[in-house]
């Protein structure tokens, strides 16, 4: 029942059922589903538009992500597609769980995933993002840092950079990356988590060494336009002209996407921020980054 309901929400998410649509492709033998969404604008607009990849996490199917973020909406503000790729049983290798290296080829997905989303649509190959909850923010900074030719920022939501990631990394481009966390998380530690994954703090701080912006003058600024939803945030970026790099603290925050709808997954996710829109915030972040 549960799936012929998610079903019928994908036919029937953003302003109309053909903007959503549900497609395939066969990667290294595995077929592999994502839904691709276009803005209204996108029928009569004959320019190439950005493309923001919105990664689910761990145990959520990508209806539910897109659902949940409600991204479509900033898209049709916007003007840029967003796709939903599905993990192999909704799951990303981070390293977690499987071989980052001889596990489920996810970077491989993503990158034959974009080559044919160039065939299919009018993509801006300069703007090119990603984005992501929980394991699928871990993934986001997978790709950031095994592909920095293709993506010029990504975003995490309550997943912080990955062990597995820094052991690995060894691509030298510049890359634009937010990490949104929230204080209170239960299910990812803001704190980080021994051999698992950095804290928020340090994963800032690693990105900012690896983009050569330890130095860059601080931006930073305190946003509590809800009184009555119990977080505060906290707002922090470093950067320059062409790359930066945004730690948005999320103060009592739980471990959800700020601005959404209560989601409930039977896990204590905690309180959902009112103060600023997760989509926002990545758009606003996004379109200061050209690959």
């Amino acid at each position: 029942m549960k799936r012929i309901l998610i079903a019928f929400l994908v036919l029937a998410a953003g302003c109309g059922s053909a903007l959503a649509q549900v497609s395939s492709l066969v990667h290294k033998e595995e077929k592999r589903r994502y839904i691709v969404y276009t803005p209204p604008s996108y029928a009569s607009d004959t320019r190439p538009y950005p493309v923001v990849f919105n990664f689910h996490g761990s145990g959520m199917s990508m209806a539910e992500q897109m659902l949940y973020t409600g991204m479509n909406r900033a898209a049709d503000r916007h003007r840029f597609i967003v796709v939903y790729p599905k993990g192999i049983k909704e799951d990303w290798n981070v390293g977690f769980g499987q071989s980052y290296l001889g596990g489920s080829d996810d970077v491989g997905f993503t990158e034959a995933l974009l080559a044919k989303l160039r065939k299919d649509y009018r993509i801006d190959a300069s703007r090119v993002y990603a984005s992501g909850l929980s394991r699928g923010g871990f993934f986001a900074l997978r790709l950031a840092a095994e592909l920095p030719q293709t993506f010029a920022a990504v975003a995490s939501v309550g997943g912080p950079t990955p062990e597995p990631v820094v052991q690995h990394h060894g691509k030298p481009g510049k890359v634009g990356v937010m990490l949104v966390h929230g204080t209170a998380d239960q299910v990812v530690a803001y704190d980080g988590k021994a051999t698992g994954y950095l804290s928020a703090v340090d994963s800032h701080r690693y990105w900012l060494k690896h983009n050569g912006l330890l130095a860059a003058a601080e931006q930073s600024r305190v946003l509590d336009t809800d009184k009555t939803d119990g977080t505060e945030v906290h707002y922090l970026e470093q950067g320059d002209a062409d790359t930066r790099v945004a730690l948005v603290t999320v103060k009592e925050g739980g471990h959800t996407w700020p601005g959404a709808d209560a989601f409930n997954v039977g896990l204590p996710i905690g309180k959902t921020t009112r103060d600023v829109d997760a989509n926002e915030l990545m758009w606003q972040f996004f379109q200061r980054h050209r690959r």
